[in-house]
């Protein structure tokens, strides 16, 4: 039987002016999202839809945990396969689409992840094994359009 997890959120909206959603224009955007024993995230909208430019909104936090899911993954399948890691960054972007309605949907998402490994040797191993951390990402696996990847290989010493 397969394992089940769960896990618990909070989100409070912390941005009623004084006259709540009387008006469109008439509250903030602004809620702070919580999980038992974490640090609050300070979030919003996204600007374009009148929320905060310096807050965390739902569209980057999905990137982000696309990226980081990806990341985790590959560490991973590394750590299992004998290529040594010693340095990990991901420039993540994702596209947004709006439709008419009012609505939306994610159109892609790309991950740039550039990998350090120890060794010349690990390189081709290192980077065929993006294929098989896209594969076990959990978050990935949950979204319903494609998540790229372009990684890029460096060998630790090498400029």
């Amino acid at each position: 039987m397969p394992r089940r997890h769960t896990y618990e959120t909070r989100s409070v909206w912390t941005g009623d002016r004084g006259q709540g959603t009387a008006d469109y224009r008439g509250y903030d955007r602004t809620h702070e999202t919580t999980s038992p024993g974490r640090p609050a995230i300070a979030s919003s909208s996204d600007p374009a839809f009148r929320g905060e430019d310096d807050r965390w909104n739902p569209e980057l936090l999905l990137v982000a945990a696309l990226s980081q899911c990806h990341m985790l993954s590959y560490l991973h399948q590394c750590a299992v396969n004998g290529v040594v890691v010693t340095a990990y960054e991901d420039a993540a972007e994702g596209v947004m689409v709006e439709t008419p309605d009012g609505g939306g949907h994610f159109e892609d998402v790309l991950l740039r992840p550039v990998v350090t490994v120890a060794e010349p040797g690990m390189a081709e191993r290192a980077q065929a094994l993006h294929h098989d951390a896209s594969a076990i990402c959990f978050i990935a696996s949950s979204v319903n359009f494609p998540v790229r990847h372009e990684p890029r290989i460096v060998v630790r010493g090498d400029s």
